[in-house]
């Protein structure tokens, strides 16, 4: 396909499928999403789903505005000027952050740079979630929000273990349209003064615990005062700056 335009390869894997669902807020840009159905049987199959997990059909889905929003957001999907500067911030951050030494996945991804927060903060035991600690910690010094992808996202085993993921990764999304190249250069700065005093990071401890999806429901806290002395730290080097 590298000799298609992005338009062209949408097209063909389009013309693959009985169904396509997805969510419009990476692909469009806009809020809600769709399902394409070629069947008018498989239609009237899932019609049936819809109350349940949706609500019902003639309820009034996405306003027009949405719709209009979502065609917008497509067609400049289409477009590879648009779509490609977000994996050109992406793969700045990446190498500005390895030009300091701050450990990354590479080759660069399309929606986001990864911490490696196995070897960020390799004194940190997984059972105290490193890529959580690393997430809360950067938002102390920055305000700016990573997501935890590690053990912290996974679910204990029915006996109560809890199964170790097998990376450890602080995910930082970069949606096109959204960020400029010098809130790329605040965060690479910010993260790589973390990595100077990752020895000040420690773990988190569950507080509150739900048995499903603890990722989003639960509380946790540091299992010592380490966020003070990083913030001490912080005051020293930058002031009240932030």
């Amino acid at each position: 396909c590298k000799a298609l335009s992005i338009r062209e390869i949408t097209r063909k894997m389009a013309d693959l499928c009985d169904i396509i669902y997805f969510s419009a807020r990476k692909l469009g840009c806009a809020r809600g999403g769709g399902i394409c159905i070629r069947s008018k049987a498989v239609y009237e199959k899932m019609r049936g789903l819809v109350p349940l997990y949706e609500g019902f059909l003639t309820y009034g889905g996405m306003s027009v505005r949405e719709m209009e929003a979502l065609t917008v957001g497509l067609d400049e999907t289409m477009d590879e000027d648009m779509i490609s500067q977000g994996p050109q911030f992406i793969a700045y951050m990446v190498d500005e952050l390895q030009k300091h030494g701050v450990p990354v996945i590479t080759p660069a991804g399309g929606l986001g740079c990864h911490i490696n927060v196995m070897q960020f903060l390799d004194h940190i035991p997984q059972a105290q979630y490193p890529a959580g600690a690393l997430a809360s910690a950067l938002y102390i010094v920055s305000g700016v929000r990573g997501m935890e992808r590690g053990t912290l996202s996974e679910q204990r085993d029915p006996d109560g273990t809890e199964p170790m993921a097998n990376m450890e990764l602080l995910r930082l999304a970069m949606p096109r349209r959204v960020f400029t190249l010098s809130q790329v250069k605040y965060v690479v700065d910010r993260l790589v003064w973390l990595y100077q005093n990752r020895q000040l990071v420690e773990g988190l401890q569950f507080t509150d615990e739900p048995a499903i999806l603890r990722f989003f429901y639960g509380r946790l806290a540091p299992v010592s005062g380490w966020q003070q002395k990083l913030v001490e730290k912080f005051r020293t080097d930058f002031g009240d700056s932030l």
